[in-house]
């Protein structure tokens, strides 16, 4: 029994050191790991504009870096103080990352389309090629982007629908929501409608969104009318534009069809639509029998 109580200290003075660390290991990585993600909080705090209705493009950008930096900061800190734990475990580090290095190699070898995603995803969040909330179209598909990671992007289409998109496939994007939208509006009329009376029309509908308090706030520039834009098979193409706020050009569009529809009735000019003229050849009179 005279022995226990010297085993028992020297137990204690080998491993309780140890054992503190350990504790305090996990502790401190929390203790960063939170300091990190007030920080991220606080610079996407320097972006927002005070409206919480909009975002603009500060915001955006702010959104889509804090989303990679919580990602990024997590698996750093954490991993290290695994490491740190392993360590202090009595676990020698040096087999364990070597042996990680060539299996790196290896999955490097084995998974290069996955080394290629995160590659193209670095560079769309540094050249700054989109943002969270913007709308793009993209490898056949398009839709707001929902998320960006460093390996996928992720679009959701008008319909509700998720598409999950490799970065490494992104060898195109069109951005139609980038710094500014422009909302564009086709409308055919007959030929013999006065094309003079038709862009007077047009005019009108534009300058009577320009005045309107809820849609001009929406409004970008002020709305042009080029003129005839084409002649088509049965009418006269002419449009209507104006340049929008980066997300409000569908509902611009609209608001403009709408107006443009209104107006054309109660001005008497009628939209033509595709008539079908069926020609049946004449039958020959039957001949009686016998």
């Amino acid at each position: 029994m005279s022995d226990i109580g010297p085993h028992l200290l020297g137990w204690a003075e080998a491993h309780v050191p140890n054992a503190v660390r350990i504790v305090l290991i996990p502790l401190v990585a929390w203790l960063l790991s939170k300091l990190v993600r007030r920080l991220i909080r606080r610079l996407e705090r320097l972006a927002d504009d005070g409206d919480p209705a909009t975002q603009n493009e500060a915001e955006r950008r702010a959104a889509t870096l804090g989303r990679i930096l919580r990602q990024v900061s997590g698996i750093f800190l954490w991993g290290t103080a695994a490491m740190l734990i392993l360590s202090e475990l009595g676990v020698s580090l040096g087999p364990i990352l070597a042996g990680a290095g060539i299996a790196g190699l290896a999955v490097g070898f084995g998974a290069q389309a996955l080394v290629k995603d995160v590659i193209a995803g670095f560079f769309i969040l540094l050249e700054n090629q989109f943002r969270v909330g913007d709308v793009i179209e993209t490898v056949g598909v398009a839709g707001a982007v929902e998320a960006i990671n460093l390996r996928t992007t992720v679009l959701r289409d008008v319909e509700g629908r998720i598409h999950v998109v490799p970065n490494g496939t992104i060898a195109v994007v069109t951005n139609l929501t980038h710094g500014w939208s422009r909302a564009v509006v086709d409308v055919g009329v007959p030929y013999e409608e006065d094309t003079d009376r038709v862009l007077a029309v047009l005019r009108e509908v534009g300058a009577g969104m320009e005045s309107d308090p809820e849609w001009a706030p929406r409004l970008a520039g002020a709305f042009q009318v080029p003129g005839i834009e084409r002649l088509g098979d049965s009418s006269v193409v002419v449009r209507i534009l104006v340049d929008t706020k980066p997300l409000d050009r569908f509902a611009v569009a609209r608001e403009m069809r709408r107006r443009v529809k209104r107006a054309f009735d109660e001005a008497g000019i009628s939209i033509p639509f595709p008539q079908l003229t069926v020609h049946l050849p004449e039958r020959p009179p039957a001949r009686g029998g016998g």
